[in-house]
């Protein structure tokens, strides 16, 4: 086939875009697919290169916004093109922390507490919340943990709500839970997804940052994770439930936190287009159930060939 990789863009995750870019090609070659890579700016010179193109499959290997929000996909379904992963309105809502979570919910998945910040009508002297602290800060259509602060005060609070507020107009604070980070892949097209085994991820720093993500050594990745067989059972079941809530399609990553005093696992987001770097967590979870990284890449664009 003759396949298109976006890849790069323009979002804070430009880095890890550009590593999942170079796998993804990699890997594509390597079966075979006469591969064209486009480091998508979002120009107009970029945006006439794909319209012009005469491809069987668009591969998006873009992370953050203007990749993974459903803005690319809506001009790929303009040019009815087909490609590799959620529609327009999964990505967008997946992208959207506190509107996905209002999903979760719906479904009985647990969330964590949150109070919504909007830079338009922020006024520090009066801002006030309900959260205890430890609370996490995070930009609300970012990933990557970009932007993200863990105040135990409120000077660090708001010192954190302005640093997010340079990556987004909407701020999210929840409740910091303490727990196990896991994540789990799902696969598969709409109706049969499936979930993968489960990774737990070890952070070599205090909580699991941009560094600990992607710089190698940083983090230790566990699969499958050290929870009981009944902890298994949910986080898996939820995950799907959670990837079918936003209407994803062919694949996704789920985080979740496994709180340290019990209960039940408390859902973090849904990851449309998971990183696909040598040290990203989805293809972990695919060499668990003996997929090397070119057949998971090439089952990818096999199911969405299916859609």
């Amino acid at each position: 086939m003759k396949i298109c990789v976006l890849y790069g863009g323009t979002s804070a995750e430009r880095e890890v875009s550009l590593s999942s870019g170079k796998g993804i090609i990699e890997a594509l070659k390597k079966k075979n697919h006469d591969v064209i890579g486009i480091d998508f700016r979002g120009t107009k010179e970029c945006l006439l290169q794909i319209m012009n193109l005469d491809v069987d499959l668009f591969f998006i290997g873009l992370h953050g916004r203007l990749g993974e929000d459903g803005r690319v996909q809506g001009l790929l379904d303009l040019l009815k093109i087909p490609y590799v992963g959620s529609n327009v309105l999964g990505s967008a809502l997946a992208m959207d922390k506190a509107r996905s979570k209002k999903m979760f919910a719906l479904k009985g998945i647990r969330v964590a507490k949150e109070k919504l910040v909007e830079k338009h009508s922020f006024i520090k002297e009066s801002f006030s919340h309900e959260l205890t602290y430890p609370v996490v800060v995070k930009p609300n259509h970012e990933g990557s943990t970009i932007g993200l602060t863990i105040a135990q005060n409120e000077a660090e609070l708001i010192g954190g709500i302005d640093a997010a507020f340079n990556h987004d107009d909407v701020v999210l604070l929840e409740e910091f839970i303490s727990g196990q980070e896991v994540t789990v892949a799902v696969m598969g097209n709409k109706g049969n997804a499936k979930a993968l085994p489960i990774v737990e991820i070890v952070p070599k720093n205090a909580y699991y940052d941009y560094e600990s993500k992607y710089a190698p050594g940083m983090s230790e990745h566990i699969v499958p994770a050290r929870v009981s067989d009944e902890m298994t059972n949910l986080l898996q079941e939820q995950s799907v439930l959670a990837h079918e809530a936003l209407g994803c399609d062919v694949y996704s990553r789920v985080d979740f936190i496994v709180p340290k005093d019990g209960g039940n696992p408390v859902i973090l987001e849904v990851n449309t287009l998971p990183g696909m770097t040598p040290t990203s967590l989805y293809p972990d979870a695919a060499r668990e159930i003996g997929l090397s990284y070119e057949d998971m890449i090439e089952t990818l664009v096999e199911l969405s060939m299916k859609k």
